[in-house]
C-alpha cells in the first residue's frame, strides 16, 4: 500500500509539471497531463520533454538541438537532433500561428531507435521525418536555449511508457531449498499431530474406566479433531517462522553493507556499489558461470587513440614531450608521395563523426554517440587537424549497419566518406581485397587486433554530380517511406557506398580490467560484438586464456559446416566430453546461430560445458540472452551476467544474478541489474568477499541478536585471505555450506540437543520437591533450567560477543526484574523464582520466606 501511494504521488507530480504551449498566438503554461496530439510547445534548456515531440525549430544554427537521454536509454553522451530545413524558419509566433501541415506517422511502438513519419505542408513537398527529428519523453534539452516541437505521442503511447515493463521475478536457490524444507517440516507436523491425537485416543480408551476420579468422560479433549488441532498448535514451533524473518533482516543489512563497502567504491566517479535487491545475496556465493561483455567489463570502455595506418604506413601518437611538428605524420604530410591520402584521411577524421564539444569551465568535454567515435574526436584535437573548407561544406549523413557514412559537398566536388569494420568496408572497395593498400592495411589490422586494439577502416569515393542528383531523389523517397524505411534507406546507401578507395585504418585502445574469477572455479564466457582476433587477444590479456591452453575455434557459415565442426571437436574430446577440461572455445555469431538450433544444441552445450572459457564473437544482444538462458536451463547452475550497455540488458535480466556497470555507455544496464558497480574489477569483490549466511532456529524475543550477528559478520576467513586464495570460494559455489544434507544434519543435531537439554532437567526434578522444607520447583523453575542458547560460528567479533552474551544477560535481567515485581497475572507464580532457581537444593530457599499452606478437602 505504501509503495502504491508513493507511485501515485510520483505520477501526480509528473503530470503537474508545466510546459509552454502555443494557444491563440501566445505561449501559455499547460500541465503535461493536458497535452494533446498536434499541440505546438516550446521546451527550454535543462527541461524534460513532456511527450514524444517532432522537432520544428531551435535556437541553434541549422536548427540543431542537443539532448541527454540518460533517463530513457541510460546513455550519458549528448545526442543531436536536427529539424528539417523547411521547418527551421518557424521561430516567430506569427510564423507558427500561420503554419498548417498534416503529420502522418507509424502507430505507437516501443522502438527507441526507430521512427518513420511524413510532414505534409500545404502546397509544399512532403518532409521526411525520422529519428533525427523526434524528441522522446524522458530526455532533457541540453545546451540549447529553446526548442519548438509538435506533440506526436502522449501518455502511455510514448516510447518511454511502451518500454516500461515489469522486472523479472528472481528467487534465490536458498529460498527454493528453504521452502522445500519448510514444506517437509509441515508434513512432519501434520504426521506428529495425527500420531499424537491417535495415541491420545488410545490413552483415553484405557484410562477412562480406571481413572474415573479425574472425570475423563466430560473432558473437552475427547474429540479426535479437537485433539488434532490442539497438537497442531502445540507443535507449531516446528515450523521455523523466525528463520524467514531473520533471513530477510540479515539480507537487508547485507545489501546495505555492500553499498557501504569501501573496496567497492570508485573514487574517480564517486560511485559506490549498489544492491538493488536483497533476495539474491546468497546467489553471489554460488555463481558457477559468469557471462561478460568485453567492452566496459573486461575493458574500461575508455577509448584512446593509439595508432593509425595510412597508405600502408603505421603512425603512432606523439610520445609525451614530442611536438606534433617532430612526428612522422607531420613530415610525410609535407614531403611523402602519400601526402594526398594523408590529407584525405585527416579530413575524414575531422568531418565524419558525431562528436559534440561541450565547454566546461577551463576544459572541453567531447560527447559522441559511442566511446570509439569520441576517441576519434579527441585524436583529431591532439593531431591538430582543422578542416579548411568547413564553412563551404554540406553534410548529408547516410545510415548503415556497422558503418558510418557522410556525403560532403566542398567547392565543385562531392565526396562520400565511409568508415566501419573491415568485413563491411572491404567488399565495397573498387577491386575488393585486391585494391590499392588493401593487403598491407589488412596485415596492419591483424597486427592491431593482436595488440587488443579496436579498429575502424576508412574509405572515400568521388561522387559525380549527375549521379548524386539521381541518388539524392532515391534517398529522399526512402526517407519519407512509412513502411520498411530502414531497409529502403540501406538499399539506397548501397547504391552510393561502392567503388570506394581505401585510405587506412585507426586503432583505438580500450584500457583493460583484469579479473581473478578463474581461480575461484568460475567458468567465464565472453560475449562480444567485436571481431574474433580482438576478442581472443583481450581474453589473453585478461588472463582468461593462457598460451599453452588448447583453443577450439568454430568459424562456419552453414548448418552442415557447423554440424561437421561440432562432431569433429566432440569426437576429439572423447570421454572428456561433458566434463571440465582446460580447453577454450571461440565461436562467431554466424556459427552460434546454427549451433543453437534444435538438432545441434545438445552437442553444442556439451562441448561448451567441457571448456573452461568460451568466447563468442560478433554476437547480437538477443544472442547474448539466448546463450545465458541455454546454459542456465541445461546446467541448472547459478549464472551471473555483467555488462554496461543497452545491448547487455537482455542478458542481465535472463541471468540468475545481473550486475550492471555504470560506465561510459550510460545507466540502462544498471537500471536493469540486481547489483551495480562502477567497474568490473570490483566483480570479484562481490563474489569472493561474500560472507556466507548461517541461520538457525531461534526465538524472536531474547535470542534474536545472535543469528543476526552470525548472518552479518560470520565468515570463514578475512577478506585479504579470500582475495589471495579464491579457491576458498568453491565450497559455497558447490552448495556444501547449505543443502538438504546439511539442513537435516543440523535438524537432527538440534533434536538430540533438545532431548538432552530437556530430559536431563526433567529427570533431575522428577520428585518435584527440590529443597528442604518440602518446597517444590514447579514448571517455571524447570523452564528456567531448560533455557539454552546454542550456536556455531567461524569468527568472533565484538558484535558477536555482545549479541550472544548480551542475550543471556538480557534473560537474567528479565528474570531478576520480573521475579521481584510480583504483579500481574503471573506475578505470584514467578515471585522469587530467580532465588529458588539459583539456590542449592540441600540448603533451602535462597529468596522468600517459607509459607505453610493450609490443607483442605474438597467437598463432592
Amino acid at each position: 500500500m505504501v509503495y502504491v501511494q508513493k507511485r501515485h504521488r510520483a505520477d501526480e507530480e509528473t503530470n503537474r509539471r508545466k510546459v509552454e504551449v502555443l494557444f491563440e498566438g501566445t505561449w501559455r503554461s499547460v500541465r503535461w497531463e493536458r497535452l494533446q496530439v498536434g499541440d505546438i510547445c516550446r521546451v527550454v534548456n535543462n527541461q524534460f520533454f513532456p511527450a514524444d515531440l517532432i522537432l520544428l525549430a531551435t535556437s541553434e544554427p541549422q536548427s540543431i538541438a542537443f539532448l541527454e537521454t540518460s533517463n530513457l536509454d541510460g546513455e550519458t553522451n549528448l545526442k543531436t537532433r536536427q529539424a528539417s530545413t523547411e521547418t527551421g524558419r518557424l521561430s516567430s509566433l506569427n510564423e507558427l500561428a500561420e503554419f498548417r501541415a498534416t503529420l502522418q506517422c507509424e502507430p505507437p511502438n516501443r522502438h527507441l531507435y526507430e521512427f518513420n513519419g511524413v510532414l505534409k505542408e500545404t502546397n509544399n513537398k512532403s518532409i521526411p521525418l525520422g529519428l533525427e527529428q523526434i524528441l522522446q519523453r524522458g530526455a532533457m534539452l541540453r545546451n540549447t536555449a529553446w526548442a519548438i516541437a509538435v506533440v506526436v505521442y502522449t501518455g502511455h503511447e510514448t516510447k518511454l511508457m511502451k518500454n516500461s515493463t515489469k522486472a523479472p521475478l528472481k528467487r534465490s536457490s536458498i529460498d527454493r531449498q528453504t521452502n522445500t524444507h519448510i514444506l517437509m517440516l509441515f508434513l512432519i507436523l501434520i504426521a506428529l499431530s495425527l500420531l499424537s491425537a491417535a495415541f491420545n485416543e488410545l490413552w483415553l480408551a484405557r484410562r477412562t474406566t480406571t481413572d474415573w476420579y479425574i472425570a475423563l468422560n466430560g473432558a473437552q479433549n475427547a474429540n479426535f479433531g479437537f485433539n488434532f488441532l490442539t497438537f497442531l498448535i502445540l507443535y507449531n514451533n516446528l515450523i521455523p517462522i523466525s528463520l524467514q524473518v531473520t533471513a530477510e533482516i540479515v539480507r537487508f543489512f547485507q545489501a546495505k553493507f555492500i553499498s557501504m563497502d569501501s573496496q567497492m567504491y570508485h573514487a574517480e566517479t564517486d560511485t559506490p556499489a549498489l544492491a538493488r535487491t536483497s533476495n539474491l545475496n546468497e546467489e553471489l556465493g554460488m555463481v558457477r558461470y559468469v557471462f561478460s561483455d568485453k567492452t566496459g567489463t573486461l575493458t574500461c570502455n575508455q577509448m584512446e587513440f593509439s595508432k593509425c595506418s595510412i597508405a600502408e604506413i603505421i603512425y603512432t601518437k606523439p610520445a609525451p614531450g614530442v611536438s606534433l611538428e617532430e612526428s612522422l605524420l607531420y613530415h610525410n604530410l609535407r614531403e611523402h608521395p602519400s601526402a594526398p591520402d594523408i590529407r584525405e584521411f585527416l579530413t575524414m577524421l575531422a568531418v565524419c563523426h558525431t562528436v559534440i564539444p561541450e565547454r566546461v569551465d577551463s576544459h572541453t568535454n567531447y560527447h559522441a554517440a559511442s566511446p570509439a567515435c569520441s576517441g576519434d574526436g579527441r585524436s583529431v584535437v591532439r593531431l591538430g587537424v582543422r578542416d579548411p573548407h568547413a564553412p563551404e561544406r554540406h553534410h548529408q549523413r547516410v545510415g548503415g549497419g556497422r558503418r558510418s557514412s557522410a556525403v560532403l559537398r566542398a567547392a565543385r566536388e562531392i565526396k562520400l566518406y565511409c568508415k566501419g569494420a573491415d568485413s563491411v568496408i572491404y567488399p565495397r572497395l573498387a577491386g575488393g581485397h585486391d585494391s590499392r593498400y588493401a593487403r598491407g592495411t589488412l596485415a596492419h589490422l591483424e597486427h592491431f587486433a593482436n595488440e587488443g586494439l579496436r579498429t575502424l577502416v576508412f574509405a572515400v569515393a568521388d561522387v559525380p554530380e549527375h549521379f548524386y542528383q539521381e541518388w539524392s531523389n532515391t534517398y529522399h523517397k526512402a526517407c519519407i517511406s512509412l513502411h520498411n524505411r530502414e531497409e529502403k534507406i540501406d538499399e539506397a546507401a548501397m547504391l552510393i557506398e561502392n567503388n570506394m578507395r581505401l585510405l587506412g585504418a585507426t586503432a583505438i585502445e580500450d584500457k583493460l580490467q583484469v579479473t581473478s574469477l578463474l581461480k575461484a572455479n568460475i567458468n567465464v564466457w565472453v560475449l562480444t560484438g567485436d571481431k574474433q582476433e580482438t576478442a581472443i587477444n583481450i581474453a589473453h590479456s585478461a588472463r582468461l586464456i593462457h598460451p599453452a591452453q588448447p583453443l577450439l575455434i568454430l568459424n562456419e557459415d552453414s548448418l552442415d559446416g557447423t554440424r561437421e565442426a561440432l562432431s569433429r571437436e566432440c569426437t576429439l574430446l572423447g570421454e572428456r566430453l561433458g566434463k571440465q577440461t582446460d580447453a577454450a572455445l571461440v565461436i562467431d555469431g554466424t556459427t552460434l546461430k546454427y549451433a543453437m538450433g534444435c538438432d545441434l544444441k545438445k552437442d553444442f552445450i556439451e562441448l561448451c560445458i567441457s571448456c573452461k572459457v568460451v568466447v563468442c564473437c560478433r554476437v547480437s544482444p538477443i544472442q547474448k540472452a539466448e546463450v545465458v538462458e541455454m546454459v542456465a536451463s541445461a546446467t541448472g547452475e547459478v549464472t551471473l551476467a555483467i555488462g554496461d550497455g543497452a545491448n547487455d540488458v537482455a542478458m542481465i535480466q535472463r541471468a540468475s544474478v545481473g550486475v550492471g556497470i555504470s560506465g561510459v555507455e550510460g545507466l540502462q544496464a544498471v537500471c536493469a541489474s540486481d547489483y551495480s558497480i562502477a567497474q568490473d574489477q570490483q566483480t570479484h569483490f562481490i563474489l569472493v568477499l561474500q560472507e556466507y549466511m548461517s541461520l538457525w532456529f531461534y526465538n524472536v524475543i531474547f535470542t534474536a541478536l545472535p543469528p543476526f550477528a552470525i548472518g552479518l559478520f560470520d565468515k570463514i576467513c578475512s577478506p585479504e585471505i579470500m582475495i589471495r586464495h579464491p579457491v576458498l570460494y568453491v565450497p559455497s559455489q558447490q552448495g556444501l555450506l547449505f543443502n538438504v544434507r546439511v539442513f537435516w544434519v543440523w535438524a537432527v543435531n538440534a533434536l538430540l540437543h533438545s532431548v538432552l537439554l530437556f530430559w536431563l532437567p526433567v529427570l533431575m526434578t522428577s520428585h518435584h520437591v527440590l529443597w528442604r522444607g518440602a518446597r517444590d520447583g514447579g514448571y517455571l523453575v524447570l523452564g528456567n533450567f531448560v533455557y539454552t542458547a546454542g550456536l556455531a560460528t567461524h569468527s568472533w567479533t565484538w558484535v558477536t560477543h555482545v549479541s550472544i552474551w548480551g542475550s543471556i544477560a538480557l534473560w537474567l535481567l528479565f528474570i531478576l526484574l520480573y521475579s521481584d515485581a510480583g504483579n500481574g497475572p503471573h506475578g505470584v507464580q514467578l515471585a522469587g523464582i530467580l532465588g529458588r532457581a539459583s539456590a542449592h537444593p540441600h540448603r533451602g530457599p535462597a529468596a522468600g520466606p517459607y509459607r505453610r499452606r493450609r490443607p483442605y478437602v474438597r467437598a463432592r
